[in-house]
Formats: C-alpha cells, structure tokens, sequence
C-alpha cells in the first residue's frame, strides 16, 4: 500500500487511475486484482478524514510502463461490484489527452438504460475513428442507474461526421438512439442549459466551423513539428571534400591516377567477294516446224 507522501514521487507514466469503485472495494482488493495483468508497486485509495470511506477512485503504480499499458488495454470496463471499471492513464498526467480534444464530441441520447453500458459506446462507436477518452454514460449519483444519454470524443471531425451520419437513428439495444454534436461545457463544468451563459443566448454545440478551422491548424502544425524531429537520411549531409580526420592530424592521400586505357584494336573489314561471272545469254526457242501441204483429192 502507498501512503500520501509516496503517491507524489511515484511514477506517473507506471501509474493508471482506477475510476467508478464500489464503495466496497478495498487497497487489498484492487492489489489482487491488478496483480493478476502486471508487477504492481503500490495502491493508493484517497479517503474522506472523517469517515475514512474511500472517494470512488485510487491508483494502482506499476513497476513497468508496459504493465500500466496492459492493464488499461484489459481491465478498461470490467465490472466490479457490478460497476465498470474506468482504468486510463492517471488523472494527474492527462495533458495528453487535453491537447488531443478538438471538440468532436458526441452526444449520444435515448439509450436503454439496461442494455447499453460504457462498453457497448465503446465496441460500436470506435468502429469509427479513434476515442480520446473513454465513453461516459451518465448515471445517478445515488443508484448508479444509467440516465439514458452518454458522450463520445473523437480525435478529429471526420470520424465524428462519419459516425453521426451512420449512428444517428439506428437502434442500439433496445432503442431508436439520437447522435448530435454535444452541447459545450459552461465555466461551472456541469452539463447545464443555463449556467455561466447570457440571457437570452441559444446554448452552443461542438463542431462548429471555429473549431474546425482550429483543428485543422493544430493538425497542420503538429505534422510539422512531427517532420521536424525526423532524424536526417543517411547519406543525406555527406561531403566527399570534407576529411572525416581533424585537419593536420592524418595526411591526406591523393586518389590514384585513372588507369590507362588501351588503345582500340583496329577494325578489318572481311575482303570483299571477287565479281560474278556474266550471265549467258537466253538460248532462242527453236523454230516452228514446217507446214505439210494436204494430199490432192482422188
């Protein structure tokens, strides 16, 4: 187990978050059943001073990055307690995931509230493009009973676009579903229709064309830093006039002369054939032969 003064040097690309804890679960429990993916280091659960009950949530830091990795790949969405577990990279360490958001995110309504789970948004909606985040499907604080409406977040518009036009009305469980571009967050950070607006204004949905513009440019700028940190081609800043050796420490050979070329032998032409004998002449057909008179009547 990991005490509070452990939790600040511990590592946080080693370390995932584990979301969405029964208030059951214990440090020994999530030690049992993280050890079963990875190495793990240390537990730590935040509790309430008063009532010492955990607040819900805990990190689990590993020995290894790869084993924080795996454990996120297997563990994402397994139900404990009857929960689904939301295991990601620690909330501590999720500039990554800010400087991904672009504003392709969804809303997904009218989900049945008994067949559709976090998981489900998942398999159907990453079909699409790639999820910066996992799905969320909103529920009640009290009985964790799905409200009927989650969101989804893509890394670009194109798979936002792509999976509005295919998603929206098609039936998921049991239910027509509705996809739109979500309504953007107020200054409280709650999912509000009034709060932290003017009067009178019509509340503002993602994907508008601002924010693809700044989505575009945020693309565009990070394919060239990604060239920029390219290493340079072999070969690509040679110099053959540059000695490899500091100057005056070796002597610099001169290249040895071309090889002489032989000379090309002479070209005999074969002799040419001597002249052909004349051709006789035609020999004259022989003559016609000569007319016998007919004999005199009798």
């Amino acid at each position: 187990m990991a005490s509070l003064a452990q939790v600040e040097h511990r590592n946080q690309d080693a370390t995932v978050y584990v979301g969405n804890l029964e208030t059951a679960c214990t440090e020994k429990l999530l030690l049992e059943l993280f050890v079963q993916v990875g190495r793990v280091k240390s537990v730590y659960m935040p509790k309430d001073k008063v009532t010492q009950a955990h607040n819900g949530y805990g990190f689990v830091e590993f020995l290894d990055v790869l084993d924080a990795d795996y454990a996120i790949t297997i563990l994402n969405m397994v139900k404990l307690f009857g929960r689904p577990l939301k295991v990601s990279k620690s909330s501590l360490n999720n500039k990554a995931e800010l400087s991904r958001d672009v504003g392709a995110n969804l809303f997904v309504g009218n989900l049945d509230p008994n067949d559709v789970d976090e998981n489900l948004l998942y398999d159907t909606f990453s079909a699409f493009g790639t999820l910066i985040r996992q799905p969320k499907v909103m529920r009640d604080e009290e009985t964790n009973e799905s409200k009927g409406f989650g969101f989804v977040s893509f890394d670009c518009f194109e798979s936002s676009d792509n999976a509005l036009e295919c998603m929206n009305g098609q039936f998921l469980g049991n239910r027509q579903i509705v996809v739109q571009y979500a309504l953007k967050r107020d200054t409280a950070g709650e999912f509000s229709e009034t709060v932290g607006r003017p009067v009178g204004s019509a509340p503002e949905r993602h994907g508008s064309r601002a924010e693809r513009m700044l989505a575009a440019q945020r693309r565009s700028q990070q394919q060239k830093q990604n060239l920029s940190q390219l290493p340079p081609l072999p070969g690509a800043n040679f110099n053959p006039s540059r000695s490899f050796a500091p100057s005056g420490q070796y002597p610099v050979i001169p290249p040895p002369p071309p090889a002489a070329i032989p000379p090309a032998p002479p070209v005999t032409m074969p002799p040419v054939p001597p002249s052909l004998p004349p051709v006789p002449p035609p020999v004259p057909p022989p003559p016609p032969p000569a007319s016998v008179p007919p004999p005199p009547p009798p």
